[in-house]
């Protein structure tokens, strides 16, 4: 795991890099991130990490079912030609039981497709038909207690110090969320909340997919925006940060946008927001 030195900046393509640690470089969050920002990863905005094996973050997750989702909301999409809207409408509560009944139902299941590439298309095509039902930031985790390594409630970082020795608590940000998803469940273009490094981890179901542009570009995709939505750009020059734009790959390619994707498997991709 050592750094490698060299006169260039690492990761010029400024692509989503996989990283794959041993159990020993895992036990250490901070040391391997630190590695992972000497290699270059920061550069693409997301980066993914793959967990040993023998790392286990909750035994059995069918003692969950009960676990209750205090408002989901519906994802409204309103737009055409790659350029949309999105807009939350909240529900009443359910279970997770019944969340997942309510995905696998022939309404909101994923489609048959053939590969990823295929998948991709059907979902920039339909994003605007049957607005899906999003269980998000639900406070709390499911790890099991006494996980150390990753343990996205307990990190071991300077927003722990902020959280134990000022107390204070910032849901989602010093504080672990619960998402669960269903096909076309979305978050929109946005930066992380205060410009943080943020972590998930795809406990369990289909996998999720990633979109990022570079840090170093992101104010080409502002102003991109800016110019697609000027009435939410009027209102708050930081309208990206309400996480209501959607911008499709065909539009970031034509208008030369450098960008990346990666998919996210359950139980073994961690995704580092930059």
């Amino acid at each position: 795991m050592a750094a490698v030195i060299s006169d260039s900046p690492p990761n010029p393509s400024c692509k989503i890099m996989t990283f794959r640690p041993s159990m020993d470089e895992f036990r250490d969050f901070n040391k391997y991130l630190a590695y992972m920002e000497s290699q270059g990863a920061h550069r693409a905005g997301v980066a993914k990490v793959i967990p040993p094996k023998e790392w286990k973050p909750r035994k059995h997750y069918n003692d969950i079912e009960d676990l209750v989702i205090p408002a989901p909301i519906q994802q409204i999409v309103t737009g055409h030609s790659g350029l949309f809207m999105q807009y939350n409408i909240q529900k009443k509560p359910m279970t997770v039981k019944e969340f997942k009944q309510l995905a696998n139902s022939d309404r909101y299941c994923t489609p048959r497709y053939i590969d990823y590439e295929d998948l991709e298309r059907k979902y920039w095509k339909n994003l605007t038909f049957v607005a899906p039902i999003y269980g998000a930031d639900i406070n709390g985790s499911i790890y099991d207690e006494g996980i150390e390594e990753w343990n996205i409630a307990h990190l071991n970082t300077i927003l722990d110090v902020v959280g134990e020795e000022c107390g204070i608590s910032i849901e989602g940000v010093n504080t672990p969320y619960l998402y669960f998803g269903m096909w076309k469940t979305t978050f929109a273009w946005h930066t992380e909340d205060m410009d943080l490094y943020s972590i998930n981890y795809l406990h369990f179901g289909e996998p999720k997919s990633w979109y990022a542009v570079p840090p170093e570009h992101g104010k080409r995709l502002e102003r991109l925006a800016q110019g697609f939505f000027p009435s939410s750009s009027q209102g708050c020059d930081a309208f990206l940060r309400h996480k209501m734009t959607l911008i499709s790959p065909s539009i970031l390619k034509k208008y030369g946008i450098p960008f990346d994707k990666a998919p996210a498997n359950e139980n073994v991709s961690a995704a580092l927001l930059f």
